[in-house]
């Protein structure tokens, strides 16, 4: 079975120190690279639960993992972390939490998913995408001042506001609904714009993260982590933007700096300069491991 090799896949394991008869969770399946790497280190009596939003993904594991009886695959947002846990009867009990946070590899290169400014397809966006509102849907009613705090926010972009105003101005006579549109548009846009990326990059990232309500859930997802770790458990986490690193740093810090600390820091990593070399989605990786104190 060929997987897609994840970024930081050896260290990502590692921090996880995982044991052979352990529970593990891999909170964003992908196409299983995660996985695998710790299903390779499990021995029979192993465990471990992965969940992922996006129904290609869950179908894609369930298909090539159908014969591995110590996995099992939840179609879930990882923010139902604490409710599956009580429901397998494992909280308090896992080992070992992996989060590989933001859009994985296959969905940015499938056009049909919106998520590539790059690839020309409809404007979805959606991680999952039988549920919530499309980014065509959202870009046709928000307010002009929603959509360019959203691109501010979310995205540091320093256009924001004529993005806003020209994609209000423009959907009044013809309805977004293609990645090429708006990335057309937003090229279209006059201002300060940096030299090293596509004047889209920003805007589809604020957008993205916007739809998926990816720092929310993430917030919620790590208060779960903690309440479901065993003691002596770890907690591994990959951030590829600083908006996602600056939530997982300061709440993994102010846990082990409270008056009771409920977790040990080990530190964080980035990776190798043949990783980012080879994969350019690398280079703004970070990896921080926390352990679950009794």
């Amino acid at each position: 079975m060929k997987l897609h090799r994840p970024v930081m896949l050896d260290e990502a394991v590692a921090g996880l120190a995982v044991r052979d008869d352990g529970i593990y969770v891999d909170g964003t399946f992908g196409r299983g690279g995660h996985s695998a790497a710790v299903l390779a280190r499990l021995g029979p009596a192993g465990r471990l639960h992965a969940f992922d939003q996006d129904p290609q993904a869950v179908a894609h594991g369930r298909e090539h993992f159908a014969d591995e009886p110590r996995l099992t695959i939840h179609h879930r947002n990882f923010a139902e972390l604490a409710r599956t846990a009580d429901e397998a009867g494992i909280a308090g009990r896992i080992d070992g939490i992996l989060l590989d946070l933001g859009v994985s590899s296959p969905q940015l290169d499938d056009a049909e998913r919106g998520f590539s400014f790059g690839k020309a397809g409809p404007l979805d966006m959606r991680m999952n995408p039988q549920a919530g509102e499309s980014a065509a849907e959202w870009l046709a009613q928000a307010g002009e001042a929603e959509i360019a705090d959203v691109l501010w926010q979310y995205g540091d972009e320093r256009n924001s506001r004529r993005i806003a105003r020209r994609i209000v101005d423009t959907r009044a006579a013809t309805p977004l609904t293609t990645t090429a549109q708006l990335a057309d548009l937003i090229a279209a846009v006059p201002g300060p714009r940096s030299r090293h990326i596509h004047p889209a990059t920003r805007s589809f990232q604020a957008i993205r993260i916007f739809i998926n309500r990816e720092l929310d859930v993430l917030r919620d997802v790590l208060q779960q982590a903690i309440a479901v770790l065993a003691p002596g458990g770890r907690l591994v986490v990959i951030s590829f933007h600083s908006l996602e690193d600056r939530i997982v740093k300061r709440y993994l810090r102010d846990e082990a700096r409270s008056e009771v600390p409920t977790l040990k820091l080990h530190g964080k990593q980035f990776p190798t300069r043949e990783e980012s070399s080879e994969n350019p989605r690398a280079r703004s990786a970070v990896l921080r491991i926390a352990e679950r104190l009794p």
